[in-house]
């Protein structure tokens, strides 16, 4: 696999503060990968609006996308297009996060049924066999749900840093807490400036990094009771309205694994429990130099590790 240069902060302690709202310069392989536009559209699950993706040839294999908690659909949309070729390709926004509605409460069952409807919405299926889920971290947790229980609707499963759920697990208590909205901010640039991942993570290349924060952010109108400005699209009572339940887990699709290197949520053994918890492992890979968004600091080696991994699924 080849290297990528990660960066390090910026100069007064912010991701981005450094390009004052300006793009950042990009390598020409991430600005070919955008210039792959997708089909943008939507689909309905149990109420509610869910944004649709979708890049390649309908009745080619499919291959479903999946993010992490907070995040969107278009932080796929550099790494997708390059498997287009040779399938179909879609990424989701999770209800409650992108350009998707927000829910009165989310549970991973739902999202689950969020995952099934895509299949469909996308036509995953249409070359006669179930498609393979890619997920990062939150997007985990659903993917496991299908796979543990209708292993039929998937080829498969590659989850790509998503640790097994621990009974200490949960987000940090201001984010467990909820609260009424986002924070406003009086500019595109300052919004950007705020910018942060969680678990907190330095390492990235600019221009991932500023293509995910603008597309988190959208523009509200000034009201009697709000201030307006720019702000973040996700639910920001997601976790008070997310319900917590333990369910039987265990995979019984095949499951490939990749992992980064410097990633906080796969200390020592972490590994070792994830795989025990699957019936059917065919391949763990662990990116040299990665953190957990590997999306972020390592994209062409996690398209390799993606690529390699594929044809041991099937």
């Amino acid at each position: 696999m080849s290297t990528i240069a990660s960066s390090g902060p910026d100069f007064d302690g912010t991701l981005l503060g450094r390009f004052g709202g300006e793009r950042p310069p990009a390598a020409p392989w991430f600005h070919a990968a955008i210039a792959q536009a997708p089909e943008r559209g939507f689909f309905t699950v149990d109420g509610a609006s869910i944004e649709l993706l979708t890049w390649g040839e309908v009745g080619k294999p499919g291959l479903l996308f999946l993010h992490g908690n907070a995040a969107h659909a278009d932080w796929w949309s550099f790494i997708a297009p390059q498997f287009a070729e040779d399938y179909r390709c879609a990424a989701i926004s999770w209800s409650g996060m992108g350009k998707s509605d927000w829910r009165e409460a989310y549970d991973i069952p739902l999202f689950a049924a969020e995952i099934h409807a895509a299949i469909t919405a996308a036509g995953l299926s249409a070359s006669g066999a179930p498609p393979v889920l890619i997920a990062h971290s939150f997007g985990g947790y659903p993917a496991r749900y299908v796979s543990a229980y209708s292993p039929e609707a998937i080829m498969a499963a590659i989850l790509v840093d998503s640790a097994p759920p621990q009974p200490e697990g949960g987000p940090p208590p201001r984010l467990a807490q909820g609260r009424s909205r986002n924070p406003r901010y009086p500019s595109l640039a300052e919004a950007l400036r705020r910018f942060r991942f969680l678990p907190e993570q330095d390492a990235g290349l600019p221009e991932i990094i500023d293509w995910m924060a603008r597309g988190a952010l959208h523009e509200v109108a000034e009201s009697d009771d709000d201030p307006g400005g720019w702000t973040w699209r996700f639910d920001p009572q997601f976790w008070a309205k997310f319900e917590r339940r333990e369910f039987d887990s265990r995979q019984q699709a095949p499951v490939g694994v990749i992992y980064g290197e410097h990633s906080k949520l796969f200390p020592e053994g972490r590994i070792e429990q994830l795989v025990a918890g699957v019936e059917d492992c065919r391949f763990v890979t662990r990116i040299a130099g990665a953190h957990h968004h590997v999306l972020v600091d390592h994209p062409l080696e996690l398209v390799a590790a993606i690529r390699e991994g594929l044809p041991k699924l099937a």
